[in-house]
Parts: structure tokens; C-alpha cells; sequence
């Protein structure tokens, strides 16, 4: 039978190692979203150090060329309509009051460990099993919904494979009755991101989203 997860983007469950897991989400005074930028940024999406100094959506679906620093949950910012301060699960493009800072809420440790739904089918087990450990990019994963503010990013079944490029890196898969057909698309499949802006290995810099994929 056909799954029931739809598109959500990456949603944290778990931190690799024995550490405490409490969603890595953190809010510092330099993660923010310019206040002119027109580019929506959705809930469950990676986001990008910029070279600016704030954050951005990725410029490809796959990921761009840049180290991701995270998944964005969400900002706060004030109103350029009513001046009050209002919190939302994504970023909208616009609306901010120029003279405020639109502050950005992320997952940004490099040790979390995220959900994300399949967008094809892995065939069978056998062949989801043959995955772990290999690599993916994302499917559509700087597209979202406004009415809900969630991300649409999958991971591309057809862009599996053992290149250390790719932007995730496959740890297994949710065992969830509801979606457990590898004949659909829709399995959780868990992952970890790649080449992470925080990660240890100092070859990551701040730059400009890429327009083409890795």
C-alpha cells in the first residue's frame, strides 16, 4: 500500500552519539535572515551561511556548493504592519519591519540526525539496506507550502550513491508501520547532512548560494 508521509522537508528525531538530544536548535544574535531578502525560507529546509553574515535558502535544490549550516524552524521578527513581534515557522520573503533584525531559529549541529521522506520508490528492503551508508541530495528542497510554511524537500532516490559530495548522508530508516511500503516513495529514511558549515574539517566557508547543483 502507498505510505502516508507526504513532504515535510528534514525533521529532527535523534543526535548520533551518547549526548543529550534536545533538537540542536539554537538562536544566536548572528543568525539572521537579511531583512530585505525576498526569499522564502521554509520550515524543515536547509539554510546556508552567507558571506553577508546571514542566512540564506540554498540557490539549488540539491544544495548549491556551500556547507549547509543547518535546517531553519522558524524566526521572529516585528511587523512592518502592526509593529508587534510575530513568530513564524517560516521565513515569508517579506513583512519586516526594516528596523528590526529578523532573527532565525536553527538545527545547527553537525551531529543531528533527521527524517526525511523518500520522493520514489527504494524497491524493497534489500535495496534500502544497500543505501545506508551511501549519499543523496534532496528532492525540491527550497520549495514549500505557504498555507502550512513546511518545506516540500525529499530525498532523490535517483541521486543515491557513495559520492562524499552529495548533501546527506543515509543512517537507515524509521521502522513506522504507516509507511513501510519500499515499493512507494514516502519512507523516513534518517540521515545526517554532509559537509557541515560547523563540522571539524575547516575546508567549509561562507559564501553565495550556488545555481547549480553539486
Amino acid at each position: 500500500m502507498a505510505n502516508s508521509n507526504g513532504s515535510f522537508g528534514l525533521r529532527p528525531i535523534n543526535k548520533m552519539g551518547g549526548a543529550a538530544n534536545s533538537t540542536a536548535t539554537s538562536n544566536y544574535s548572528f543568525y539572521e535572515i537579511a531583512n530585505g531578502n525576498t526569499d522564502k525560507i521554509y520550515h524543515g529546509e536547509p539554510v546556508i551561511p552567507l558571506s553577508t553574515g546571514f542566512i540564506g535558502a540554498p540557490g539549488a535544490a540539491a544544495g548549491g556548493t556551500v556547507g549547509l549550516l543547518g535546517v531553519f524552524q522558524g524566526c521572529e521578527y516585528v511587523s512592518s504592519t502592526t509593529g508587534k513581534t510575530v513568530w513564524s515557522n517560516y521565513w515569508p520573503g517579506s513583512g519586516a519591519d526594516s528596523n528590526h533584525p529578523v532573527k532565525a531559529y536553527v538545527n545547527d549541529d553537525p551531529m543531528q540526525l533527521y527524517v526525511i521522506a523518500t520522493d520514489a520508490t527504494w524497491t524493497a528492503k534489500a535495496t534500502a539496506r544497500a543505501a545506508v551508508f551511501a549519499n543523496a541530495n534532496f528532492s525540491t528542497a527550497i520549495t514549500g507550502t505557504d498555507a502550512t510554511g513546511v518545506s516540500l524537500g525529499r530525498l532523490a532516490i535517483s541521486t543515491i550513491a557513495a559520492t562524499a559530495a552529495l548533501q546527506m548522508r543515509i543512517m537507515g530508516w524509521l521502522d513506522d508501520p504507516e509507511n513501510a511500503d519500499f515499493a512507494a516513495a514516502g519512507i523516513g529514511a534518517i540521515v545526517r547532512l554532509n559537509n557541515h558549515f560547523n563540522s571539524n574539517n575547516g575546508a567549509i566557508v561562507a559564501g553565495t548560494p550556488s545555481t547549480t547543483g553539486v
